[in-house]
């Protein structure tokens, strides 16, 4: 056998070992998980976890009650958000992250970003990140998503609704 071939051999064994390194790290990273709900970057970052994983009755619970059109159940929560798809667009390779909180007293305002990864070449792909806000108030104790500027529905904001 010749040396080049050799050589060649060994760089397409070493190519399908760092594929296959790359499957293993990929399917051996644990899902995303919830934060604890004390704080309100942990109920921003929450919401949009919910709304990622399509469990709507969770998110819904994130929602304050107080917003004037605010959805009357989970069903019509999730009803809007599947209306209104392109505002609560996620893709599967979507990663999530609030960046900082602002707290002032009662109201905070959590910075949050959503980095979507492609895959559009080979041996090239490409990253888009989007940042906006989520804005949250103390009811009762417990922190509740008041308006965003993304991932949320102007409509909620109307006294009649997403109707």
């Amino acid at each position: 056998m010749k040396k080049a071939d050799r050589f060649l051999i060994g760089i397409v064994i070493g190519i399908v070992l760092l594929v296959a390194i790359a499957v293993i790290v990929t399917l051996r990273q644990p899902p995303p998980t919830y934060q604890p709900e004390e704080s309100p970057d942990g109920v921003a970052y929450n919401y949009l976890l919910a709304l990622q994983q399509k469990e709507y009755a969770r998110a819904y619970g994130y929602l304050s009650p107080a917003i004037p059109g605010y959805p009357a159940n989970s069903d019509a929560f999730a009803h809007t958000v599947r209306s209104y798809s392109w505002s609560f667009r996620f893709d599967e390779d979507t990663a999530v992250s609030i960046s900082d909180t602002q707290i002032n007293g009662d109201t905070a305002v959590a910075h949050a970003a959503i980095t979507r990864f492609s895959q559009n070449e080979p041996f090239g792909g490409n990253t888009t990140t989007a940042t906006f806000t989520l804005e949250l108030r103390r009811e009762a104790g417990a922190w509740k998503i008041w308006s965003g500027t993304r991932y949320w529905a102007r409509c909620w904001e109307n006294e009649t609704g997403c109707n």
